[in-house]
């Protein structure tokens, strides 16, 4: 098996990533507070994505993670 990197839809690297804001439940989804804040990696080729909280520890290369 190739030890390839890659999206684990499609196989491709020309992936990207863009900054979004959500609201949550309740009152902030009420009065749309957008107080979740997630970086999405999303991969060109076939659109798969993955959500990361821009609140955790996962470091600021979020494409090590989407790549694995």
């Amino acid at each position: 098996m190739e030890n390839s990197k890659g999206c684990i839809k499609c196989g491709s690297t020309d992936a990207d990533k863009k900054d979004v804001a959500m609201s949550g439940t309740g009152l902030s989804k009420m009065f749309d507070v957008q107080n979740n804040q997630f970086t999405v990696v999303f991969c060109k080729n076939c659109g798969y994505s993955e959500f990361y909280n821009r609140n955790s520890s996962t470091g600021s290369n979020v494409f090590d993670f989407f790549f694995g």
